[in-house]
């Protein structure tokens, strides 16, 4: 069966009195799933790092839904101010948050650090949406049923995280090796999430959204994709995507993030990793190990409350 696009998994389901925050929102997956969500009849709230992008982000949902309903902004995910000038922000928005989808991200990046000194992957990817969630809380828990969706990627099988260097300040530095690590952190954030929220009703997903057409790859030539297979299986599986082929589209792509966010078969389930639309076991072990989640969010706690430049 196709992957169906966002509207279809939308279809039908009332998200009217909802309201949906989304990160990395001004392009690609994060835009495709406002327009969704918003087609549904959801307040999405669309953060960004650019104010340009935001705008014409929020008027193409707006052309493409009349009537919707969306607010705009400013995130800048490798600065913990701006994170937490954003979460500020959302919060005056939104008192209850039904849908926080950690969208957001950077991709085989050459090596930099935020502006609070976190390898740039990892603190985009994982520390960014570790601080802007954990202060959000509040706004998840007031929703009595929130959904927290994390983007993840089959790419997390390229690494574990290293929790003794999690920063690459001990070791030559390698792109896709530190973009594995950044996703592994994703999916045990999610791990972490489930277990401390559940009783509250907020679940927490990791998704992995295929091999999709988008920007996110800015950073990578040819010879980049032909590394790519450095971390390839001995002996790949029939369904092994090949990167330089198997392109989706953010109407395909971004379908199974909305589907965690409001599919009714998902209701009362958690801590699940999602891939084409279903619950997925293509997840690596050190992923989902529990005793793992919780020291990355220990040690993700330390960094975000000391990591604030003066």
């Amino acid at each position: 069966m196709a992957q169906p696009t966002t509207l279809q998994v939308v279809e039908g389901i009332d998200l009217a009195g909802k309201t949906c925050v989304i990160t990395g929102a001004s392009a690609g997956l994060g835009r495709e799933s406002a327009r969704a969500l918003a087609s549904g009849g959801a307040h999405v709230v669309l953060a960004a790092r650019s104010h340009e992008a935001l705008a014409d982000a929020e008027q193409w949902v707006r052309a493409e839904i009349p009537g919707a309903r969306t607010s705009t902004v400013q995130l800048d995910l490798t600065s913990l101010a701006s994170v937490r000038s954003a979460a500020a922000a959302i919060a005056g928005i939104a008192p209850a948050i039904d849908v926080l989808m950690n969208n957001a991200g950077v991709m085989f990046t050459p090596f930099s650090r935020t502006a609070d000194g976190f390898e740039i992957q990892f603190g985009t990817n994982h520390l960014g949406h570790f601080e802007l969630t954990r202060l959000l809380l509040p706004q998840l828990i007031a929703a009595s049923g929130a959904r927290i969706v994390i983007l993840s990627s089959d790419g997390h099988r390229m690494s574990d995280v290293d929790l003794d260097d999690a920063n690459w300040e001990r070791r030559e530095y390698d792109k896709f090796a530190a973009y594995g690590a950044s996703k592994t952190a994703n999916v045990l954030h999610m791990v972490e999430l489930d277990r401390l929220l559940r009783d509250f009703k907020v679940r927490a997903y990791a998704v992995h959204p295929g091999v999709v057409a988008t920007s996110l790859a800015r950073h990578m030539g040819r010879e980049d994709f032909a590394e790519l297979y450095r971390f390839a299986p001995a002996q790949p599986s029939t369904t092994t995507i090949d990167v330089r082929r198997d392109f989706t589209t953010p109407e395909h792509g971004a379908a199974t993030q909305v589907w965690a966010a409001v599919s009714p078969e998902l209701a009362d389930v958690g801590s699940v990793y999602l891939a084409d639309c279903a619950i997925s076991d293509g997840v690596a072990p050190y992923a989902v190990d529990e005793a793992h989640a919780l020291a990355l969010w220990e040690l993700s706690e330390r960094l975000c409350d000391a990591g604030e430049l003066p």
